[in-house]
């Protein structure tokens, strides 16, 4: 396993992320081994949120640390807030009340005196930073919330936060596979008339390189919006043949190929990966123990359907 170093204390954690998006159905002594099969592969990041299932994710997490004593202290735990699921009608909510009721309620559930990282979830177009600021002071001295971050944010929205925070934004969780590239699209297409020259983030990634911001890539094997694995998926037959045969060549799994490929990417990255099987976080884990060459980055980039000018 790689690790790269995170937030304020510099904290060792690992380039693979399990995100636990999923456990609701899951029982403690599952959710246990899952955690435990992690950390055998030197897996020592979780990723929850508040709205997943409705806080449900986090009880079980919660249960689980309760019924496995210091297994706790043995992961480095980041939760999300800011998106409000009120009867069925979802909005988002950055304002100092919520992200102070919320993080409250998340410690509760997870049965937890405090979070490694807190992730603003999503953006607000009606936050005012002046009220993250004010909440993000009495998390962090209250002992609550030891770093701070962001998902989905382009550079302009962190750098309005940046202005009035006292703490650095640590990190931004956004989506990225070989099969969803906006990002990387329009840095190869720059002063193009084509769609993919379309700048849609301003260039999140570069921005967050060049100020130390650690990129969290959720949805790492699935296309689109959710739309579903590209891996095996007959609408993807060119990256496939890629992946496996990269596979085959280095005796890992394809998806241990497609995780590299995003960790290939310069700077401090990391991969979020939601599989509820233990036997797949150990397929995960060895995405850190491939070098893939430049050519094979390009390779698998183009199979997927991108092109380059």
């Amino acid at each position: 396993m790689k690790y790269i170093t995170f937030g304020k204390d510099n904290d060792k954690v690992s380039e693979i992320i399990i995100g636990l998006m999923r456990i609701s159905e899951m029982t403690t002594d599952q959710v246990a081994e899952l955690i435990n099969t992690g950390l055998e592969e030197g897996i020592n990041f979780l990723d929850t949120a508040d709205c997943y299932t409705n806080g449900v994710a986090e009880q079980v997490l919660g249960d689980t640390f309760t019924g496995n004593p210091g297994l706790r202290e043995k992961v480095f735990l980041q939760s999300k807030c800011g998106i409000r699921n009120d009867d069925d009608f979802t909005w988002f909510d950055f304002s100092k009340e919520h992200i102070l009721e919320a993080v409250d309620a998340s410690l509760k559930r997870l049965q937890t005196d405090y979070l490694d990282c807190l992730l603003l979830h999503r953006p607000d177009a009606l936050m005012e930073a002046e009220e993250i600021a004010e909440a993000f002071d009495i998390l962090y001295k209250a002992g609550k919330v030891r770093n701070f971050g962001v998902s989905n944010q382009n550079p302009i929205m962190m750098d309005m936060i940046r202005k009035y925070v006292n703490y650095p934004i640590t990190t931004n969780q956004v989506q990225l596979s070989p099969a969803f590239t906006p990002s990387l699209d329009a840095g190869f297409h720059v002063n193009m008339k084509t769609d993919p020259a379309i700048m849609r983030d301003g260039s999140l990634f570069e921005y967050c390189r060049m100020n130390d911001i650690v990129i969290q890539a959720w949805s790492p094997l699935q296309y689109g919006y959710f739309e579903g694995v590209y891996l095996g998926s007959d609408k993807y037959p060119e990256l496939n043949k890629v992946l496996d045969r990269m596979a085959a060549e280095r005796g890992v799994s394809a998806t241990a190929v497609a995780l590299a490929w995003i960790l290939r990417y310069p700077g401090r990255t990391q991969v979020v990966t939601g599989t509820t099987k233990p036997s797949r976080i150990r397929e995960a884990a060895k995405a850190t123990e491939i070098s893939l060459t430049k050519k094979e980055w390009y390779e698998i980039y183009l199979s997927a359907g991108n092109d380059l000018p």
